[in-house]
């Protein structure tokens, strides 16, 4: 219930006195009276106060108990509630949340629209990453969609921590490829246009995606655990407990283009982690696959009997909204005061034992006691209410309940989950008539609805379903069709959902083949077939169970949190977490005190210690031992020493982190890095920007891409480069495996050391796509059909040439293959002349923005990557770097 807060305040009505008159009078005489000993006041003034107190109070208590109303009328226009004073806060919109994704056009919509009259050559790539391939809901559900994606003309990778049962459902499906946490950093992830992570395990590929080259892949992170959630709320004051932990949390969360949910529950768990990025998704199998496994593994009669009901009692369980957690129910006290009488007259005229148990709110002292007081104002008996706080397994609740009961009268952004769990124990279920639940629920059929905007129709509701003995026939063949329904009857709803999302965040390159759009979906049902027929939803083993929490608690606290970890023998579904107190916390930070103070004191001692002069080999010695602790110039040295006499010296081009693990180590490879100050550590990389300066602006370096890299190494290039050969290649090549083995290294450099051709070129990437097309026609497909006209305005500026001549040049069309990323090696006096060449090119193409009507685009791309600061038509890195080099020649 949201409660008032004070709204003005009583100085604002005082009289402001003046100098004199009676004012000043009234405010002398108001001081004698406070000098005066006693009352005061009069006392038929605090007579008068006390009535306006207890008239206050009657009003409070009424307010409080009127009907709250549809939350469709709220929506038409009325205002929103304010937040409540006390109680749980609601730390987010839920419908503002549902509607994050959406409320920007479709990026395929765009791409459509834009007329893309050249053929795509390449399908847009996902990386699908999951935990495990399980026989669980989460696999149902993923596989699902990937069968939608891949409906849709999407190619799909799905790439799994550890294998699993459902690994030949996912094959029939998409490509699958088991990957270890050590061989993450070997994906070649720029392969992929954008990635899906689902569970918390992807959280290390999470930490790879933040780093460059990635950084601009979009990534939606599907959590579907409320490990972590738990784990923050452990903590009242998570962000003073542990900082570096919640931090590091929250970076992961807001390096991900969105993070999505399956409910309005989890956002609230994980709200110290929302940086605005938050999604709620709802649809999700896995409340019904959870009603599922529970009624295989429990008895009715067992549970009935744990709780003390008897066989003949009928038990009605009242839920409502998880977005009001640790609130009180205030839209149930609307629900059963309007409808409780009717019910317990009903139950004494039939003979019948009624009890009421409600979900909802924690499971705290304050709040029990609050609870009670609240029920006994309903008019229930004392031993016909119970309560259970919302952390209490549902599943363990919906096993002895005959009637589901909600009494929230709030609108959703989805159908109830609470709702949609229920049914799928079938259950009947009495609801309101709320828009969310009407679109998918027929009364009489599915569910009994009454009137929310009259909640004393809900005893109409309980008419139609109790009888004399118990429940009526009708009530139970409701429950089985609300139980037919809900296995699928937000399977669609949710897979375009989640396919809408995708259309939002994915940047659909010039050369894509575009995929067809979300209204071509043709999913209907979740793939229950093939799960099912494993037989596993009821022979999960715990020790499945075990790993999956193993490998949570090790995601959550580290590796040593695995030693903490206890499962229950007793029971399936206890689990606990051995957490760090404050008091921990504490004494570790005592302990660091304590050291950095002892390490200052010995600091400050050595500085006070009279030291003997040295001689001055000691100090030449003590000097080249500090040159030798220096990785830069002692590896530079050795590289150096390494490639004397060598013919050929490959430059790596790359940039940032996590491209490291795709470069080569040893003589014939030298990387260079278009990162400042990016090199790795104990390595002889080329800094480029350190060699060339124009590369220090992100305009140009982002401009100029890989060809950056060759401006800097042709820049005074004796200072770094005195072979004969030179070659170049991009740390994709061996992230696509198409670098060079071991056995051509050695044939390429006995090539290079017998030979002395002048304008010969080696390579060994060659284009892997479609060869029937001519090179204009290819290079058109790549750089959204501007190649060949920008092509021949650059040539025609760059040489002067009049409107009447042909300045494209001819391209022979024999059946060869074309290079790609600059996998190629030549003579250096060649390279000096092409880069020569290039760099005149590259000018005459940058010269073109003066007659661009359009400064803002950008002619050779069609998303936002290739767009990336090109605000000039001029875009050398994009169609020079994918279609360069033909056997016979430079084009």
């Amino acid at each position: 219930m949201w409660r008032r807060g004070a709204h003005s305040d009583a100085a604002h009505h005082l009289p402001a006195a003046g100098a004199g008159g009676p004012t000043s009078a009234a405010a002398a005489g108001a001081v004698r009276r406070r000098r005066r000993p006693g009352l005061s006041c009069r006392p038929s003034h605090l007579f008068f106060a006390l009535l306006v107190a207890l008239f206050t109070a009657s009003l409070l208590v009424v307010w409080q108990l009127l009907p709250i109303g549809d939350g469709d009328a709220a929506a038409d226009g009325e205002g929103a509630p304010p937040p409540p004073d006390g109680g749980g806060t609601m730390r987010f919109s839920a419908s503002r949340m549902v509607l994050r994704a959406f409320d920007t056009e479709s990026r395929l919509e765009a791409a459509r629209s834009a007329r893309r009259w050249w053929p795509g050559l390449e399908p847009v790539r996902l990386a699908l990453v999951v935990g495990s391939m399980n026989i669980d809901a989460e696999s149902l559900m993923l596989t699902t969609l990937a069968k939608s994606l891949v409906g849709l003309r999407y190619e799909v990778e799905v790439l799994a921590f550890t294998d699993g049962k459902a690994h030949d459902i996912w094959k029939t499906i998409c490509h699958v490829n088991v990957v270890s946490f050590e061989k993450l950093k070997y994906v070649d992830w720029s392969k992929y246009n954008a990635v899906l992570v689902s569970s918390l395990e992807g959280k290390r590929v999470v930490s790879i995606l933040m780093q460059e080259p990635f950084r601009l892949l979009p990534v939606v992170w599907l959590i579907h655990d409320d490990a972590l959630g738990q784990h923050l709320r452990n903590y009242p004051e998570p962000h003073l407990s542990v900082p570096n932990h919640i931090e590091d949390w929250r970076a992961h969360f807001n390096a991900c283009t969105n993070v999505v949910f399956p409910d309005s529950h989890l956002p609230l768990l994980y709200s110290p982690l929302d940086t605005g990025n938050f999604l709620v998704i709802p649809g999700s199998p896995i409340d019904i696959w959870a009603a599922k496994r529970y009624g295989l593994s429990h008895s009715q009669g067992t549970i009935r009997n744990q709780h003390g009901i008897k066989e003949e009692d009928i038990v009605v369980l009242v839920v409502g909204s998880y977005l009001f957690f640790d609130e009180l129910p205030w839209d149930y006290v609307t629900v059963l005061r309007a409808s409780a009488p009717h019910v317990m007259d009903m139950a004494r005229t039939k003979k019948l034992g009624v009890q009421f148990i409600f979900f909802c709110g924690n499971g705290t002292d304050a709040y029990n006691s609050a609870f009670q007081e609240l029920a006994s104002h309903m008019g229930f008996p004392d031993d016909s209410v119970k309560h259970f706080p919302m952390t209490h397994d549902i599943g363990n609740l919906l096993m002895f309940v005959d009637i589901v009961l909600y009494g929230s009268l709030r609108q959703e952004p989805g159908f109830p989950p609470l709702l949609l769990r229920s049914m799928s124990s079938e259950i009947p279920i009495i609801a309101p008539n709320l828009t969310v639940i009407t679109k998918y629920v027929t009364d009489g059929i599915h569910a009994f609805l009454f009137n929310s905007d009259d909640p004393s129709t809900a005893a109409s509701a309980f008419m139609r379903i109790l009888g004399e003995k118990g429940l009526l026939d009708t009530a139970y063949s409701v429950a089985l069709e609300g139980k037919l329904l809900s296995k699928n009857m937000l399977a669609y709803d949710c897979i375009v959902a989640h396919v809408k999302l995708l259309e939002s965040v994915l940047h659909y390159p010039s050369d894509a083949r575009l995929p067809l759009s979300f209204s071509q979906v043709k999913e209907r049902t979740w793939l229950w077939d093939p799960f099912e027929s494993k037989a596993a939803l009821g022979n999960s083993s715990s020790e499945d169970e075990r790993h999956i929490h193993t490998r949570i608690a090790g995601i959550l606290l580290g590796e040593s949190a695995q030693s903490n970890w206890t499962i229950d023998s007793d029971s399936n579904d206890t689990s606990s977490y051995d957490y760090p107190s404050q008091s921990d916390w504490d004494d570790l930070s005592e302990v660091e005190i304590f050291e950095d103070i002892e390490m200052r004191e010995m600091e400050e001692i050595d500085e006070r210690v009279e030291k003997p002069l040295l001689t001055w080999d000691e100090v030449y010695r003590n000097a080249r031992k500090s040159e030798r602790m220096k990785p830069e110039g002692n590896e530079r040295d050795e590289g150096e020493l390494e490639r004397t006499g060598q013919p050929v010296c490959i430059y790596e081009i790359y940039r940032g982190e996590g491209a490291w693990p795709f470069l080569h180590h040893g003589s014939l490879y030298r990387g260079i890095t278009l990162s400042k100050g990016g090199r790795r550590p104990r390595s002889d990389d080329v800094d480029a920007v350190m060699r060339l300066s124009v590369l220090d602006d992100a305009y140009y370096r982002d401009l100029l891409c890989e060809f950056g890299a060759m401006f800097a190494i042709a820049n005074r290039i004796d200072t770094v480069h005195k072979l004969p050969w030179i070659g170049f290649q991009s740390w994709r090549a061996a992230g696509r495996k198409v670098s060079l083995s071991e056995s051509a290294e050695e044939t390429l450099e006995k090539t290079m050391a017998g030979e002395n051709h002048e304008d010969v070129i080696y390579y060994w990437v060659p284009m892997d796509t479609d060869q029937t097309s001519n090179f204009w026609s290819t290079c058109d497909c790549l750089n959204a059909g501007h190649c060949r006209t920008l092509f021949e305005d650059a040539f025609r500026n760059m040489y002067g040439l009049p409107e009447g001549v042909a300045a494209l040049p001819p391209m022979p069309n024999d059946g060869d293959y074309w290079s790609t990323l600059h996998s190629w090696v030549m003579p250096t006096p060649s390279f000096l002349k092409f880069i020569m060449f290039t760099r005149m090119f590259v000018d005459s193409l940058h010269s073109l923005n003066g007659n661009n009507t359009e400064p803002a685009s950008c002619l050779l791309g069609a998303s936002q990557p290739e767009a990336l600061l090109l605000s000039n038509p001029g875009n050398p890195c994009k169609y020079l770097g994918l279609s360069q080099w033909k056997e016979d020649g430079v084009p």
